[in-house]
């Protein structure tokens, strides 16, 4: 069950899908969801990650690849965004007569 709650001692994986807004980090005036691709091993403060992933779309696809730097407090796990289903025309083929010989 994915956790939404702001500040989790979740720890972050490869796969997971992130909500990133102002509470991880000032640059996200604009929230964004990010599809985590690896954990860079690079030092850093306490309380913040170094994250490598895909900013993801609005149906869920990737739209361009980042190298993040948030805050651990801020992070919110999501569900990943399910890609809009487009409905399928099922078109009947138009049969005839048919000759038997």
């Amino acid at each position: 069950m994915p956790n939404n709650e702001p500040g989790s001692a979740r720890e972050v994986k490869s796969g997971d899908v992130l909500h990133l807004t102002r509470a991880a980090s000032v640059q996200f005036l604009r929230p964004i969801f990010v599809r985590v691709i690896r954990l860079p091993d690079w030092v850093t403060y306490d309380g913040w990650l170094w994250i490598e992933g895909y900013e993801l779309g609005p149906k869920g696809e990737a739209v361009v690849r980042r190298s993040l730097f948030d805050q651990t407090v801020g992070l919110i796990w999501q569900d990943a965004p399910v890609p809009v289903a487009r409905p399928t025309i099922r078109r009947q083929d138009r049969r005839g007569p048919v000759r038997v010989r």
